[in-house]
């Protein structure tokens, strides 16, 4: 009887995290050319589930998770709860072939007492 109760913890702690996590679109995001000269962007959108975090920084890594330079209008935007966030996201021709993820990750700003969940997205590009 334990042992079924401690293998079916783990199941219901993911599905407890999925159901408050964000989501970021599109999954697989293209990059097109910009008005910049040697710079694409690609165009991002989130959605914050969670009531509990209203602040999410943006990164852009490679297939080994090293970080690529980009830019975008902000590292760290503020999405309030059950609210929806379009941004941009600006890399250099000469990094493109090594973007391989677009992600977002929860930051909590204010200091709690309660244990909390940093949750990550990622969308790979194409």
């Amino acid at each position: 009887m334990y042992r079924q109760v401690i293998l079916s913890l783990p199941l219901s702690i993911l599905s407890i995290v999925s159901a408050i996590a964000h989501e970021m679109t599109p999954a697989y995001p293209e990059f097109r050319y910009s008005y910049i000269e040697g710079v694409s962007v690609t165009r991002m959108s989130l959605f914050n589930k969670r009531n509990d975090a209203n602040h999410y920084e943006i990164g852009v890594y490679t297939k080994d998770w090293d970080s690529v330079p980009f830019a975008s209008a902000a590292k760290i935007i503020e999405v309030k709860h059950t609210k929806r966030y379009g941004f941009d996201v600006y890399v250099r021709n000469s990094d493109l072939d090594r973007v391989t993820y677009i992600c977002t990750m929860s930051k909590v700003l204010k200091k709690t007492n309660v244990p909390l969940i940093s949750t990550k997205i990622c969308s790979k590009v194409k």
